[in-house]
């Protein structure tokens, strides 16, 4: 099982696959993961391995991530985005809004040509203060590993029984194209139950979905480290070239592969 914990509030940069120079700022605990996803590809692990830890204080992250600026200021590294990603989920934190607002004036003060993005899996957009939270930043990179509701049940596990692909989407329809929707594609099995959102039913359906929310782009990757569980497979570049083509055959919407 994966053990990958960020152990820092602030950390990088590190080249990213998808984004660029990228410095990572982590809500969640240091020793902890916090999610309302357990998805069965996740780094971090499983949330059952890693309950507790206390999430940092909104002045801790501040001060952190000013003091980061600066040190990058001073040896001249110019990262490319300011991400939030983490041990979990970082819309989970009480003062993401809060947070958010004070990261745009610091990048403004000393790095205003790069990006802030968030990693979110999309699950808190009901609440008012996330959704206007993640319409302020440069990159919402939202998750959609599937169309079909028992595939989301099977891979991501949303901690909600209410949870539904239908309603997700709706709120993603809010952004008004203001989005990136990012799909890990992966096959395998994992205690008696198959998936594979590289079927042709799997795919059909999440392109269907991608053109009714008309983001103004795509990341769709496959897995790069170790997965929480076994049985998760990594599908070829050639296979997510192919969707890739498809996406933008049938709707015209930018992607880009991460293999």
């Amino acid at each position: 099982m994966a053990t990958i914990l960020f152990d820092e509030i602030i950390f990088g940069p590190i080249k990213s696959r998808r984004l660029g120079v990228s410095l990572g700022i982590n809500l969640l605990p240091v020793n902890g993961k916090v999610c309302s996803f357990d998805c069965l590809y996740c780094e971090c692990g499983l949330n059952e391995a890693f309950k507790g830890g206390r999430l940092p204080k909104t002045a801790e992250v501040l001060e952190a991530l000013e003091a980061k600026l600066i040190f990058l200021k001073k040896e001249n590294i110019i990262p490319d985005v300011i991400t939030f990603a983490g041990n979990g989920e970082p819309t989970m934190h009480p003062d993401f809004s809060l947070i958010i607002d004070k990261t745009i004036e610091l990048r403004d003060r000393f790095f205003p040509n790069a990006k802030v993005s968030v990693l979110s899996n999309a699950n808190g957009l009901d609440k008012p203060a996330i959704f206007e939270a993640l319409l302020k930043v440069d990159n919402a990179i939202l998750k959609l590993d599937s169309a079909i509701d028992e595939t989301v049940r099977i891979l991501d596990r949303p901690m909600s029984s209410a949870y539904t692909v239908r309603h997700q989407v709706e709120r993603m329809k809010a952004f008004k194209g203001k989005l990136i929707i990012q799909t890990l594609f992966t096959k395998g099995q994992y205690k008696g139950q198959s998936f594979d959102n590289t079927t042709e039913e799997e795919v059909s359906a999440w392109i269907d979905l991608i053109q009714e929310i008309a983001p103004e782009s795509v990341m769709i990757y496959a897995i790069d480290r170790e997965t929480a569980v076994q049985g998760v497979s990594k599908v070829s570049l050639k296979v997510l070239r192919e969707i890739a083509k498809r996406v933008k055959d049938e709707t015209g919407i930018h992607v880009t592969v991460a293999g």
